[in-house]
């Protein structure tokens, strides 16, 4: 029989013991270096940019001083910035719409059985493996003011180039020179890059979908449309509404398609918040204001991803 000292000795062992039998502290261990490597890596430098952006601060003087949200108004006030801000929401709002659509095309057309399917979806993969700005760089030599393939194209349609063509006599269009062709060809790389992510996002969903609801459709008698159009769409809601997800995300926050082709021009016409951000912060110096236009739409932002999970949770559990 163990002595009483002997059981007293035993018991931190077997309470210590019993803790970690307890699944609720094994899942807190095992998610706190997760959640302390995500606090690192954003809370610092989103904590930081709060600061910045309530005070003065610029990288030419070790001083500052508290303005309180005088960085925020005064950004009303900036031409730039609202067409910085404006330019954020019009390429996140158009470049998504085509994704949906062309990703629903791609991954209704990948999901059948064809030879070659593998090879056409490593293809479509390409864009999203390869490095955003080695990517970039090859569509600012398709969009080169000179050689141009698509000029290229368009001459020998005969659409530009001679008297009477129905977009002008130049022989070339100078995508990057113009506003409105600028923010068209950052629309299309954009579109472009998203694209494989949310083809393979669509391609995983129409994986899922039970194959017998399939069958016992075609059994009676549903063609091909109504197939997409009463069970295929309807179940891949949930799904589609991750990739526009993880689609805006990615536009809203992305500079570098800009900076690479336009630098935020012609004449400003084409900067986004982050490429904003980064000239005023970084370039100018302005770090203040610059932290102020950085954190403008995080709220927004929250909110829609906050909306757009809630919506596609209702949608799967209908």
């Amino acid at each position: 029989m163990d002595s009483p000292l002997r059981a007293t000795e035993l018991e931190p062992a077997g309470r210590l013991r019993r803790t970690w039998d307890d699944r609720r502290v094994i899942a807190v261990a095992m998610i706190a270096p997760a959640i302390l490597y995500i606090a690192c890596l954003v809370g610092f430098p989103f904590g930081l940019a709060v600061f910045y952006s309530l005070s003065d601060a610029t990288t030419g003087s070790v001083t500052y001083h508290f303005v309180g949200l005088r960085n925020f108004a005064t950004l009303f006030q900036d031409p730039v910035f609202l067409t910085a801000l404006w330019n954020t929401v019009l390429f996140t709002l158009v470049s998504q719409a085509l994704v949906v659509v062309l990703s629903s095309i791609l991954a209704i057309m990948l999901s059948e059985r064809f030879r070659g399917r593998n090879v056409v979806r490593f293809l479509i993969m390409l864009p999203w493996t390869a490095p955003i700005s080695l990517g970039v760089i090859g569509w600012l030599w398709i969009y080169d003011s000179v050689f141009s393939p698509i000029d290229w194209v368009l001459r020998a349609a005969g659409l530009i180039g001679h008297p009477g063509a129905p977009l002008g006599v130049d022989p070339n269009l100078y995508w990057l020179g113009r506003p409105i062709l600028a923010r068209a060809a950052i629309i299309i790389v954009q579109t472009w890059r998203i694209l494989p992510l949310a083809t393979v996002i669509l391609l995983a969903g129409l994986s899922a979908i039970p194959q017998d609801i399939l069958d016992a459709a075609q059994v009676d008698g549903a063609g091909f449309w109504r197939r997409l159009l009463q069970i295929k769409i309807p179940l891949l809601l949930p799904i589609t509404s991750i990739a526009v997800l993880f689609g805006a995300v990615f536009t809203f926050t992305d500079m570098t398609v800009v900076y690479v082709l336009t630098r935020g021009g012609p004449i400003n016409s084409t900067h986004v918040l982050a490429s904003d951000a980064f000239f005023v912060g970084i370039q100018a110096g302005d770090l203040g204001q610059g932290a102020a236009i950085a954190l403008f739409l995080f709220p927004v932002l929250a909110a829609g991803v906050a909306l757009v999970l809630r919506t596609a949770r209702r949608t799967e559990v209908t």
